[in-house]
């Protein structure tokens, strides 16, 4: 692992990881990687869940990774993979809430109402996220803060020299700064709005 995501989804996680994979860090492992290999992917974040992770295995045939359920365990990160350099993708707390309370808020919450297939998936998301003390029903200032404190950690835990704090807004060049990179001759990715969202969890139910 090259590059390891520290920020809570809905922070451009996705565009991140075109972004690292058109750079040439991929493949990029993101929660989609999960919904995409339910049998396989789950267990492995249960085990890290219950503090027996296998790193790994569990992103065997991956150069990063970024967005949840990565983003939770950044500290266990920092210390398997010395060698990694972490991004905090981040956006306005204000902002970031609103995002999250009617996206993965949603889907999380509705878990016990979900599709069979899917509950197994949505009990680990639960788990992650409370993880970053992000729970159920919590109001947009209890986000807010919750996101705050998620990156004050992350600041705190991950030495400066191997930390970029990023928002997608930025473009290219800090990203490709940091990686030791050539800019592309082409905008920075822009996708996973509210509605593509949505699109990605039907596909994989």
């Amino acid at each position: 692992m090259k590059v390891i995501g520290a920020g809570l989804g809905r922070t451009g996680t996705y565009s991140l990881k075109a972004a690292l994979e058109r750079l040439g860090f991929g493949p990029c492992y993101h929660m989609e990687s999960v919904l995409h290999d339910m049998p396989l992917r789950v267990p492995h974040w249960n085990d890290a869940l219950a503090g027996r992770a296998d790193w790994a295995a569990l992103f065997e045939g991956f150069n990063s990774a970024v967005d949840w359920p990565t983003a939770s365990f950044y500290r266990e990160l920092s210390a398997a993979l010395p060698d990694a350099r972490f991004i905090l993708s981040t956006r306005s707390p204000d902002s970031w809430a609103a995002s999250y309370g009617s996206t993965i808020a949603k889907l999380v919450a509705d878990r016990a109402n979900a599709p069979e297939p899917m509950q197994a998936w949505l009990d680990m998301a639960h788990s992650v996220t409370a993880r970053c003390a992000v729970h159920d029903n919590m109001s947009d200032a209890a986000l807010a803060q919750a996101f705050m404190t998620h990156e004050a950690s992350v600041k705190a835990t991950i030495p400066a020299e191997r930390l970029l704090v990023f928002e997608a807004k930025q473009g290219w060049a800090p990203l490709c700064d940091f990686l030791g990179v050539d800019v592309p001759d082409e905008p920075y990715p822009r996708t996973n709005d509210r509605s593509e969202f949505w699109e990605l969890v039907e596909k994989g139910q």
